[in-house]
């Protein structure tokens, strides 16, 4: 039940938002869209704002801004963008106007002589831009890239992000494990977004508009995860003309396709487009010829992802789009591993922009399901599969008060996950479980008069309907500009998650990603010590967690800028996979701890770090320097001795050095080379102190002592007490672009991974002591055609 406190609490936010939302002056509105004048497209984080005055917006993803509180007269109005050309409009406001527009910007960049203000300096001086990182195809296209140029490259370069390997590796932002890092495509929740082969994810980087991810101290209007959220949205399609590109590489092929299905006028007519992605790897049959000396057999990594979408533009600027994908993944490692995944999902979402209003609204109705199975040929009693399926639908409300926002909006989330295991010790683990949860939230933006503050509080009450717990997650960030170049910034609050893993993520080496979903209290130990190596006992099964990050950012020269965050996120209960399990959970073993028969038991963790960005981009020359120091720390204790053991996750890299460089050159720039070297110091591994001729593990009484061989185990020493080496390698790429026509476009890059054939180790066979290496020098070669 909804406690007295929690009832006041709401009771206060609905009283000011509802303040917000009514207040009113003499004053006008002026709202509307930027779109692409080729191609219909919405024109993301323009400035549009009114010359010689601080009265303006930026335009979010849709394209979309909303300039109130403007005193009536007589302005003129400024859309410029760095991309292209300035447009400039007279425009006379009066009391209580609300005047709608619509502009069609051209491409070229062209800036009238009096127009000084930048996107890029409104954004960073009126946005708290905390822990944040905004990606787009441009800048993915700037690393050197093999095959097609990708997303999953990318995020290995951001502050605080850790990649554990180039084949079958996952993604850990500033120490939170991928179960507790939310992707969200289009607003659809996607279970897996990485393929097994690390250098690609399910995202064709043509399609994409804008990524954000979220690395800590996120607003309350995501939730459901403890640690990131990754929040990626796709293009419309070209609402003018049939276009598309198609490329070839030595790792795959790809294919997009676009065009109208109701065909854009210049007067900004209603109209309707589609857009079409595929992509597809055949580098086990490549790899044979082109690679056979990293694996005489071929790499065998597989995978297909299909992508639809179609959209339908309103003439006031109102959009509802529907949308598809299938995305297939499959290794094929004949003395390691055998597994594959598919992620299936459709869905539909809105932008509603109603007429008389200052009020925009937006909504989203999807469904995923993932599956995935994994088997050890050379250990048949080694085997799990997992699949989970969900339905999220969500509604966000915006009011615009001049510069500030007031946002609310809810969520609810239904999920059913289904889960077996056998371990080595021949337990098995069977779950099946099927959750209902809701959210609402509510947030403010507040800007003072002279933008020296910008303040962001926010609250999210999430409900855990089938546990019946809720959870109070007030949230908030805030930035301090001592100068316009010179700006403090910082962020926090609660999480929470009920979502685990089906692996243990003390695993070296993890293949199999799988999903259980609020297991039930029977399943997990009922106390544990906790950091502090005091007796704990678990009152339910959500995961907590609280984020604190704080740092500053420096305009050093005018394209030179200085980021620095420092973080801690503190997960309270973590619910792992009990690896201990040596015996099954029934009154036959009663009497037995719970650390020997549970399936799960609870950890604490703790992520600590310091990340500095450097980046200069001038005209044809780029640069990227990031640093990170990371400490990530884990508790697990028993209930039955009075110990705690503090020991490093596998992903614990304590350095991580990332430079990437950028040049564009030539008459046309049409040449463009690019380079990036990574150095991380080694993860943690459980060493081997000895073997062990292993006997009737699963206590069975008709096990045949005189016959049998027993199974071979190993006698570990103390957990992730030793350090891989250090992990280093560099990569480059040439590319070079001829347009054939205005409309055509053939492009050509050539590049290399590990360019100086760098032997980074991925993992040892405890039995055979057979090493295996991550990917050696790898050149690769890219055509494509645009059309």
């Amino acid at each position: 039940m909804i406690t007295a406190r929690l009832k006041k609490v709401l009771f206060v936010t609905f009283v000011l938002f509802s303040s917000a939302f009514c207040f009113s002056q003499n004053s006008g509105v002026v709202k509307g869209f930027v779109y692409d004048k080729a191609n219909g497209e919405p024109v993301p984080f323009s400035n549009v704002y009114f010359k010689g005055t601080t009265i303006g917006a930026n335009t979010d993803l849709n394209g979309y801004f909303n300039i109130s509180k403007i005193p009536p007269g007589e302005y003129i109005l400024l859309v410029t963008n760095l991309d292209f050309d300035t447009i400039k409009e007279k425009i006379t406001i009066k009391a209580n106007d609300l005047l709608t527009k619509k502009f069609f910007a051209t491409k070229g960049g062209v800036k009238l002589d009096e127009v000084e203000v930048t996107t890029n300096s409104t954004e960073k001086v009126e946005n708290t831009t905390v822990a944040v990182q905004k990606i787009d195809p441009i800048l993915i296209s700037k690393l050197p890239s093999v095959g097609e140029p990708d997303i999953a490259q990318y995020l290995q370069v951001l502050p605080g992000v850790v990649f554990t390997g180039d084949q079958g590796g996952q993604l850990y932002i500033r120490g939170g494990l991928p179960v507790q890092n939310k992707v969200l495509l289009d607003g659809l929740i996607v279970f897996n977004p990485f393929h097994s082969i690390g250098l690609f994810s399910v995202f064709d980087n043509d399609i994409m508009k804008n990524a954000d991810v979220y690395s800590a101290g996120f607003g309350a209007e995501y939730g459901g995860r403890t640690s990131s959220i990754m929040d990626i949205t796709t293009r419309d399609g070209n609402k003018k003309r049939i276009a598309g590109k198609i490329g070839i590489s030595t790792f795959g092929a790809k294919a997009t396709l676009e065009g109208p299905l109701i065909k854009l006028k210049d007067d900004g007519n209603t109209s309707a487009s589609f857009l079409l992605s595929a992509k597809h790897s055949y580098l086990p049959q490549t790899s044979k010829i082109i690679y056979s000396y990293a694996n005489e057999n071929g790499l065998p990594f597989y995978y297909t992802d299909l992508y639809a979408k179609a959209s339908i533009n309103s003439t006031g600027g109102s959009k509802f789009s529907v949308f598809g994908f299938n995305f297939n993944d499959k290794v094929d490692y004949s003395d390691i591993a055998s597994f594959g995944w598919k992620n299936t999902g459709a869905g539909s979402n809105f932008v509603l922009v109603p007429q008389n209003s200052n009020i925009l609204v937006e909504g989203v109705f999807a469904y995923s399901g993932y599956e995935i199975d994994f088997k050890n040929p050379s250990n048949e009693a080694d085997s799990k599969r997992s699949t989970i399926k969900g339905v999220n639908t969500g509604f966000n409300f915006v009011k615009f008060i001049g510069k500030q926002e007031a946002r609310f909006g809810f969520e609810g989330v239904t999920t059913n996950t289904t889960f077996e295991l056998q371990n080595p010790f021949f337990a098995v683990i069977k779950l099946d479980r099927a959750t209902i949860d809701v959210g609402a939230y509510t947030k403010f933006k507040f800007i003072d008069n002279k933008k020296r503050i910008v303040f962001e509080p926010s609250l999210r009450i999430q409900y855990y309907a089938t546990l019946g717990v809720p959870s109070l997650e007030p949230r908030g960030a805030l930035k301090i500009n001592i100068t316009p170049k010179i700006r403090f910034k910082g962020a926090g609050g609660l999480y929470s998650q009920t979502l685990i893993s089906a692996s243990s993520d003390r695993d070296v080496v993890n293949l199999f990603y799988g999903f259980i979903n609020a297991p039930a209290k029977e399943d997990i130990s009922k106390s544990y010590r906790d950091y502090k190596d005091e007796l704990q006992t678990m009152s339910n099964s959500v995961q907590k967690a609280t984020h604190a990050v704080t740092g500053f950012e420096f305009d050093i020269f005018k394209h030179f800028e200085l980021n620095v965050e420092v973080y801690q996120k503190f997960f309270k209960q973590v619910i792992n996979i009990n690896r201990e399990k040596v015996f099954n959970d029934d009154t036959q073993n009663s009497n037995r701890p719970d650390e020997q028969k549970k399936n799960f038991v609870i950890e604490q963790g703790r992520a600590q770090g310091f990340d500095v960005v450097l980046k200069y981009d001038r005209k044809r020359f780029y640069f990227w320097a990031v640093y990170s120091l990371t400490k990530n720390d884990r508790w697990v204790g028993s209930s039955q001795t009075a110990t705690v053991l503090n020991y490093p996750p596998n992903y614990d890299r304590r350095h991580n050095v990332n430079l990437v460089t950028s040049y564009t050159f030539g008459k046309k720039k049409n040449w463009e080379i690019n380079g990036r070297w990574n150095f991380g110091t080694g993860f943690p591994f459980t060493q081997t102190q000895g073997f062990i001729n292993s006997f009737n593990p699963g206590g069975n009484i008709n096990y045949n002592f005189p016959t049998a061989n027993g199974a071979l185990g190993y006698i570990p020493s103390t957990l992730n007490g030793g350090r891989l080496p250090d992990y280093h390698r560099f990569d480059i790429g040439v590319k070079y672009k001829y347009n054939w026509s205005e409309k055509t476009l053939f492009e050509i890059n050539a590049g290399a991974t590990n360019i100086y054939n760098r032997q980074n180790i991925f993992y040892v066979d405890r039995f055979t002591f057979k090493r295996i290496d991550q990917l050696p020098f790898m050149p690769s070669v890219n055509m494509s055609f645009t059309f």
